[in-house]
């Protein structure tokens, strides 16, 4: 295996930013190359042992380059969900893949906390590889890098007091209760994080992958229509021997979100489909294509295997990959990193996540560097709230075409 020209340069710069400060955050568009030219970052460096973490489904594509690269260090691959389970001797560098994933705030999250102590108790270099660093906010990168000792806020000892200075502080009422609203960071962040940084964009790397974004519009049964109505009305609709409570503002919205796809999730834990309209739409729509579907919600994945067959649908992408299966079906946060669908004719989304991450990530399955378009369609219930969440969704964006902006 050899890598391209820009990767070179990348690991040649990398590797002295992280001798310089210890660590270092690659910004590296889907499809660039970021997994590969990390590990040449550490054969660069001269390293020993090293530890890459990442999403479980990444794990054997990661193994994989490992293999063909044939590098002289040891590698340990482990999800992140696992990492308590890591007893090595010694980390001479951890790579933090999808780094994004850590940087839940105000509070950190159980596996920004895992990671610090790794970080806290080996003293690794460290490399955050992501595509999209901040897709929601730019508050997202403290708990990301809280762990490395030398980081760009390490003046601060956590979240709050680093929102004295970086962060817009705002009130908001939820539930008839007033809480601080944290996602106004400033732009200052990502200045500061400019030292330790490397970005490059897919248009950088000779891209020329066109997504053409379409959007499908369904008439649900007049039963599902019915039971919105009533939901929004009194919120609670009362069946036989099920209940549908939507008793706060949110849940009514998830109520509501998962009605538009014909499926519902009860008071009482259980769930069903009760629509198959979507799952009908799309097998007509693109039959005789290969396609990739992102569901949602569990059931969706059920409508689809009923209305499919088992036989015609697979989640595993060796089948799809590998025999005439036409249909792959993924949930869109396990299915969006990590994963290529290039063998897909069009990506289908079944239904939409509120995740502005899921949207940049997953769109982006079937870009390679020799493919010029790629179709994306997305699937909406006539009247339903998908448009909605859709156009949220795509207002967040500079969060994420920001880092790749050049001085």
């Amino acid at each position: 295996m050899q890598f391209r020209e820009y990767q070179r340069e990348i690991i040649d710069k990398g590797s002295d930013i992280i001798r310089k400060y210890g660590f270092l955050y690659l910004s590296m568009q889907v499809r660039t190359g970021k997994t590969l030219t990390s590990l040449g970052i550490c054969d660069k460096l001269g390293a020993e042992d090293v530890l890459f973490v990442t999403k479980k489904k990444a794990i054997s594509s990661i193994e994989s380059d490992y293999n063909l690269l044939n590098p002289r260090y040891n590698l340990v691959v482990i999800n992140y969900e696992s990492l308590h389970k890591i007893e090595m001797e010694k980390i001479d560098v951890i790579i933090l893949d999808e780094s994004h994933s850590m940087g839940a705030y105000p509070k950190p999250s159980k596996r920004a906390k895992m990671v610090r102590n790794i970080i806290s108790k080996y003293r690794p270099h460290t490399c955050f590889l992501s595509g999209t660093p901040t897709p929601e906010s730019y508050s997202q990168m403290y708990h990301q890098v809280f762990g490395v000792p030398n980081n760009p806020f390490k003046e601060f000892k956590n979240f709050y007091r680093f929102a004295d200075k970086y962060v817009r502080v705002k009130q908001k009422l939820i539930n008839s209760m007033i809480i601080n609203d944290y996602d106004e960071g400033s732009d200052m962040i990502i200045e500061k994080m400019k030292p330790y940084t490397i970005s490059y964009t897919q248009q950088e790397a000779g891209f020329e992958n066109v997504i053409d974004e379409k959007v499908l519009y369904v008439d649900m049964s007049p039963e599902v229509n019915d039971i919105i109505k009533k939901l929004k009305r009194n919120l609670v609709v009362e069946g036989e021997s099920e209940v549908i409570l939507a008793d706060t503002p949110v849940k009514l919205m998830q109520k509501t979100h998962q009605l538009c796809s014909g499926t519902i999730k009860f008071e009482s834990g259980n769930s069903m489909v009760i629509d198959y309209s979507k799952a009908e739409f799309i097998k007509e729509y693109f039959k005789g294509k290969k396609i990739g579907i992102f569901y949602k919600f569990k059931e969706e994945l059920n409508a689809l295997r009923e209305v499919f067959g088992s036989e015609n649908l697979t989640n595993e992408l060796s089948v799809f990959n590998d025999t005439d299966c036409q249909v792959i079906a993924l949930q869109i946060v396990s299915g969006r990193e990590g994963i290529s669908l290039r063998n897909a004719e069009a990506l289908v989304y079944y239904n939409i996540d509120f995740s502005a991450t899921s949207y940049w990530q997953s769109r982006d399955r079937m870009t390679t560097k020799e493919r010029k378009h790629s179709d994306v369609y997305w699937i909406f219930s006539n009247e339903g709230i998908e448009r909605s969440i859709y156009n949220t969704v795509i207002n967040k964006k500079d969060f994420t075409l920001s880092h790749f902006k050049r001085l």
